[in-house]
């Protein structure tokens, strides 16, 4: 396969046809902060904190680097006031969602996001989508899913299935930024099975 080179952040990289920005900037030894990649998955592009600044014939846009494409001229900025005044307000509404989880809480210090701008909602889900996706691709189980739509969107265990699939598995727990996965099961597994007590799966 034959190799594309683009420029990121003012270095020359070069990545195989079909790769995308986020793959070169690795690449490049340049870190793009994630929430919703992992790469045993398909690319989602729902937290959209991998934002970065492209620039090709002329015309810049934004786009989310785990999915955007290279292309041979292309020009990346993955650091500029633009892209981390989007990073800082999208940490800071996920935190209205998350506000005690540590992966927000540390990409909030290097942003200097407030934690306070948004009203908090009753949610601990910034709705990454990674358990839904790795139980789905990975474990081919589909005990997980999104209900719901909009502003009312959540991820929750079909107790039907979670009662079977999970109580041996919960590989899904590890991939969440916010650690709502385990309450989540917890609250699935008392009311599938209430005379089941629930320990945490050891190390």
């Amino acid at each position: 396969m034959s190799e594309v080179s683009v420029k990121i952040d003012g270095k020359e990289v070069k990545i195989e046809e079909g790769g995308v920005v986020l793959e070169a900037a690795r690449k490049a030894g340049i870190r793009i902060p994630t929430l919703c990649q992992d790469d045993r998955l398909e690319a989602y592009g729902a937290c959209r904190v991998c934002t970065v600044e492209v620039e090709m014939r002329g015309r810049t846009s934004l786009v989310a680097s785990c999915c955007y494409p290279v292309e041979p001229g292309l020009v990346v900025r993955t650091r500029s006031e633009r892209v981390d005044r989007i990073r800082r307000t999208l940490i800071e509404l996920m935190l209205a969602r998350a506000p005690d989880s540590p992966a927000l809480l540390e990409l909030a210090k290097e942003y200097g996001a407030d934690k306070d701008r948004f009203e908090k909602v009753p949610s601990f889900c910034i709705l990454c989508g990674l358990c839904v996706r790795y139980c789905a691709e990975v474990k081919k189980a589909n005990a997980i899913g999104f209900i719901e739509r909009g502003v009312s969107r959540e991820v929750a265990f079909v107790p039907e299935i979670a009662s079977k699939e999970c109580w041996s598995c919960r590989e899904c727990f590890s991939l969440c930024p916010t650690e709502y996965l385990q309450a989540a099961f917890v609250l699935t597994e008392a009311l599938s099975s209430p005379s089941l007590p629930f320990e945490p799966k050891s190390e």
